[in-house]
Parts: structure tokens; C-alpha cells; sequence
């Protein structure tokens, strides 16, 4: 730190001068040594030990002008504004290698922002990252749920990255895809930087076709269900997405498997044509459908008694309610199934425990329950368009056939084989076709719900069941694809990951 300090003095500005962009301070992370395992395994959980760490970021755009308290109390909600008050005046945050010791000092264009922390991570599930198949430069695997794929936010070795690096030596593996924390299912991890590029242009070009399995609540409506909705980030801070207008559009094919009566849960089999961030959830929602136990999509606290069916609720007012919601909300979607309500209030997703870090007094969470380390959605299937791969995992505990289960007619919907009518010369007609959420065509233009009061829907929300051939060639990549996330939000960011 000291050379970083002297270094920015040398090099320091005259007053008035944007300063050039300096070289990031050392980092500082502890254990240190990569061949001895940082986890430990207990209660099913994989953990780590708490450990220093020193991220390093340069000034985004957003900062520029505004004091480090200002930044770190607004941009970062990982931790109280009392504790980035306390790491400011104690030196723990640094501009350009030099402690602030002050609340009011301003971040200009090309500082670097240097934080010392004690860093508490999460657990995660002690379940492995399991192999599909393994070529000579290509890795498939299973991801567990509720395992975020890069470090990010308050995780760093509990990820698929990092445990995989470890596992295999020092190796450096490259996610081609990528999976929400959440979520689970099939991920590809090259061996090499030519093998990555050939998969990702392969994604990119919609020659690969992927099939996910969400649980969701109620009855979900038989046959071939159609969501053509635009979606728009409406908070990337938050991330959280909706169906809006102006967004970027997104396309959906629902099927469902199975409907449990008793539980009033559905197994529906979701084949995205695009790639939205968040688009089977969202998708979901918007029929009504949200995937059951889903923390933000399934929550009545953020979206009302209604869960936000066909876009209904004030963005801003979402926006609100989600952004007050600490550790110890939980959503209300885990309660939905009756042999989970006797645990429910034991349950409480990592409720603050009452106690601190001797260390950097951090205040200090219980673990989350099981139904908090991920959702009800699997990636199960990825096979390439010209037949020259496919690959597929079991289907999840969750998804597999329950005693009292009515089972679809038509249970599987298997990627080019789907079993759909199929119409010629439909694709771009503009013919709009409204339908019911209980799966019959209304033809009026209004969305019903079960209880028989109508909602005003923008656009197309589902179509008969009836696919062009043009769009079944194009049933491709799409999904859950988006940047990994901390379900709290905020986390910071090294310097190292930004590029």
C-alpha cells in the first residue's frame, strides 16, 4: 500500500485536471495459498471462512463528483451505510492508494477506489458441480441451484468459477453461458479460448436449441401456450424486469407437464425463442403463473394480490417495495405447498442472527433455508440445430412425478420433435389472438383471470396452439441468461471482474 500511496503522489494532478487513469494498488486477499481448499463443509452447506479482501474499482460515470460517502451509502446495500461510515473515517477506503479519512472527499474521473473488508460469504449447497460430458475442450456440467457461475457481489469461492479452478488445478475455466444464481441446470465451460468462441457464436446465432422445466403456481392451462411480450430492465440496480412496450422483444413456449390438485402447483416444460434476462420468470408472471417459490416474481409484499398478472402494477411502486426489502423478508411463495408451512416461520431467509463479527463487527446472518438457495427452474436440455450434439440432465426432485399428479396428455416436448400443429405462412401475419389464461380464445382482446375479472393486456399474450415451421426452426437459445447476481443486490465489484 505504501508504494501505491507514493505512486500517487508522484503522479498526482494539478487542481482543475481530470487525473489519468493509475495502475490499481496490489491486491490483498486472503488465504492466500491456492492449493489449500478454503471451504468446509457442514450442515450440508459449503462454506468459507471469513477472509480479507481488497476490491479495486475504477470511478464509473455515475460517480464522478459525488463524495465516497455518497457512493458507497447509495450504490452498495450489501452492508449499513454505518458500517461504509466507519470504513471511510478508519482509512479501510482509499482513492488512488491514499486513505479518505473523509466523508466529503469527491471521486473524480480515472480514481481508483480501493475497500479492505472482512468478507463474510454466503453458503451455498454442498451438492457438486456435476459432469454431463467432458471433451478435449469443452466441459458440461450441472449446475446446483442457488450457486452463482462468477465471483460477484458477496461471492467469491462459493462459485462455479472458483470451484472448478480449484478442482482442476489452477485451470481457468470459461462459462459460456450463463445460469441466474438461482437457477440450475446445464452450463458450458470451455478449456480453451478458441473452443469458447465457437460455442458462443453458436449462441449467439440461434443454432442451439434449450428446454427448461419451471414449477409454477396454480393451474397452468393444457396445451401450447404462446407468451410474445416485450421485456425491459425497469431497475438493472434491483434486477428486476417486467413486460413493458418498449422493451426488447421476447417470445415463449409453455407446455404443461403436470397439475397437482391438492398442492395447486403445475410442471410446465418452457422453450425460449429469445434470450431475455429473466424471461421464462417474467413470462410466467405475466400469465399468472410466476414460478412458485421465486423471491422476487412470486412476492404479493412486492407486486400485490395479483402478483403483477398481465403487467398490472405502478413500476415505480414495485420499484419501492423490492428496494425496502432486507434479509429478513422472505418470499411469501415458499408457504404455497402444505408440507412446507409447518417450517415456514423457521425459514426465515438469512434473518439477521443478533450478533456481529468480532472482526469488523459486521452484523451476521443465519443460514438460509433450503427453499432459499434456489428456484423452481431447471435448465434440462441444449442440442445444436444441425444434430451434431445434445446433451440433457435429469429432471430435479422437485419435477419429478408426485402421488397425486394429473399427468399432461402430451408430457414431453422434445426440441425439433414437438408435437404441434403446425400452420404455413402464419409468421408475421400482425393477426392478433387473444387467449384466456384457462386456454380458450376469448377473441375480445382482454386477458381473464380464473375469478372472471378482465385485464387490459399490451399486445399478444399467447397464441393457439398452432407454431409456424419458421418459428419452430428458430425454438434456440433464449432464457435465463443474464449477468450473475447477488440476491441482496449492490455488492461490489473488482476491478479485475469489470474488464
Amino acid at each position: 500500500m505504501a508504494a501505491a500511496t507514493a505512486a500517487a503522489a508522484a503522479t498526482a494532478q494539478p487542481e482543475g485536471v481530470e487525473p489519468t487513469p493509475q495502475q490499481p494498488p496490489a491486491v490483498a486477499i486472503t488465504p492466500a495459498n491456492p492449493s489449500i481448499p478454503p471451504w468446509y463443509f457442514e450442515g450440508g452447506m459449503r462454506r468459507v471462512k471469513p477472509y480479507h479482501y481488497t476490491y479495486n474499482t475504477y470511478c464509473k460515470e455515475r460517480w464522478r463528483n459525488k463524495t465516497i460517502f455518497e457512493i458507497y451509502g447509495t450504490e452498495f446495500r450489501d452492508r449499513p451505510q454505518e458500517y461504509y461510515k466507519n470504513a471511510v473515517l478508519t482509512g479501510m477506503i482509499s482513492i488512488n492508494g491514499v486513505p479518505t479519512h473523509s466523508l466529503d472527499q469527491i471521486i473524480r474521473n480515472g480514481d481508483i477506489v480501493t475497500h479492505t473488508l472482512h468478507r463474510h460469504e454466503p453458503p451455498v449447497t454442498d451438492k457438486p458441480v456435476t459432469i454431463v460430458c467432458e471433451t478435449d475442450d469443452m466441459i458440461v456440467i450441472n449446475k446446483p441451484a442457488g450457486m452463482p457461475v462468477h465471483p460477484a457481489g458477496r461471492y467469491h469461492y462459493n462459485s462455479v468459477v472458483e470451484i472448478m479452478r480449484f478442482e482442476r488445478g489452477g485451470w481457468n475455466p470459461m462459462p459460456c453461458n450463463r445460469l441466474d444464481r438461482l437457477t440450475s441446470g446445464l452450463m458450458f465451460i470451455a478449456k480453451t479460448k478458441e473452443a469458447s468462441k465457437s460455442m458462443m457464436l453458436q449462441l449467439q446465432t440461434r443454432t442451439i436449441k434449450k428446454e427448461y422445466v419451471a414449477m409454477v403456481k396454480g393451474e397452468f392451462p393444457e396445451g401450447d401456450v404462446v407468451v410474445e411480450q416485450p421485456i425491459l430492465a425497469i431497475s438493472p440496480k434491483l434486477g428486476l424486469n417486467r413486460v413493458k412496450a418498449n422493451g426488447k422483444h421476447a417470445k415463449t413456449l409453455f407446455r404443461r407437464r403436470s397439475y397437482n390438485p391438492t398442492k395447486d402447483y403445475s410442471v410446465v416444460q418452457c422453450l425460449p425463442f429469445t434470450g431475455r434476462t429473466h424471461q421464462i420468470r417474467v413470462h410466467l408472471q405475466f400469465l399468472g403463473h410466476p414460478i412458485a417459490n421465486d423471491p422476487i416474481y412470486c412476492n404479493r409484499k412486492v407486486f400485490g394480490p395479483n402478483l403483477g398478472i398481465g403487467g398490472e402494477g405502478d413500476d415505480e411502486d414495485i420499484i419501492t417495495r423490492l428496494s425496502r426489502m432486507g434479509k429478513e423478508e422472505v418470499a411469501e411463495a415458499v408457504a404455497y405447498h402444505d408440507e412446507l408451512v409447518a417450517d415456514y416461520e423457521k425459514r426465515k431467509a438469512e434473518r439477521m442472527s443478533g450478533e456481529t463479527c468480532s472482526i469488523c463487527d459486521t452484523p451476521l446472518y443465519t443460514d438460509p433455508g433450503a427453499h432459499e438457495l434456489g428456484i423452481y427452474l431447471h435448465a434440462k436440455k441444449y442440442n445444436c440445430v444441425e444434430g451434431k450434439w445434445s446433451y440433457e440432465t435429469p429432471l430435479p426432485d422437485w419435477a419429478l412425478p408426485k402421488e397425486g399428479d394429473v399427468v399432461s396428455e402430451v408430457l414431453v416436448l422434445e426440441s425439433v420433435d414437438i408435437p404441434l400443429v403446425l400452420k404455413e405462412g402464419n409468421a408475421g401475419s400482425g393477426e392478433e389472438v387473444k387467449t384466456s389464461l384457462d386456454g380458450n380464445n376469448t377473441g375480445n382482446g382482454k386477458e381473464e383471470e380464473s375469478e372472471g375479472v378482465e385485464v387490459e393486456v399490451e399486445k399478444e399474450v399467447v397464441a393457439p396452439k398452432e407454431i409456424t415451421p419458421q418459428e419452430l426452426e428458430m425454438l434456440q437459445i433464449g432464457g435465463e441468461s443474464d449477468e450473475e447476481e447477488d440476491t441482496q443486490k449492490g455488492g461490489e465489484k473488482d476491478i479485475v471482474e469489470d474488464k
